[in-house]
């Protein structure tokens, strides 16, 4: 039962994590934005959800956190990737350069607010679409 569950909500939690880690990033984005030579990175959220969901929970291994089972009785776990560190495809990415700038800066203020209202329009999306989910459990297992 419980690892139904744990499918049931996964698909939204990895969402969840990698709007969470891209939001971080346009923030150091535009935290740096006078920084000289800073070169301005975002995540392709489809290339990343996509890795998440299939190549870190087929082989937790490989994405290096397996989480150690230090007695018989505790449950075998399967994290995700971190998406930031998870290298091309899906990885941070340099973004492009819209327009030069005499320190090297890459920062473009209008790009980042742009991203940054979408990024947190979708992280709330996906946060009402998982209280949606969890209402509609709720309502099944208190038989309503």
């Amino acid at each position: 039962m419980i690892g139904k569950l744990d499918q049931a909500l996964s698909f939204h939690q990895t969402a969840l994590r990698i709007r969470a880690q891209r939001q971080e990033l346009i923030a150091a984005n535009i935290a740096n934005a006078d920084t000289p030579n800073f070169k301005a990175r975002d995540v392709d959220f489809a290339s990343a959800f996509k890795q998440a969901l299939s190549g870190a929970a087929a082989n937790p291994a490989a994405s290096g956190s397996v989480l150690d089972q230090t007695a018989s009785g505790h449950m075998a776990a399967q994290p995700l990737a971190d998406a930031l560190n998870a290298g091309y495809p899906g990885g941070a990415q340099y973004r492009s350069e819209m327009q030069g700038s005499v320190d090297g800066n890459t920062v473009d203020m209008d790009v980042e607010r742009n991203q940054f209202a979408d990024n947190a329009v979708r992280y709330e999306a996906s946060l009402i679409m998982l209280n949606g989910q969890l209402k509609k459990l709720m309502s099944a297992i208190q038989g309503q």
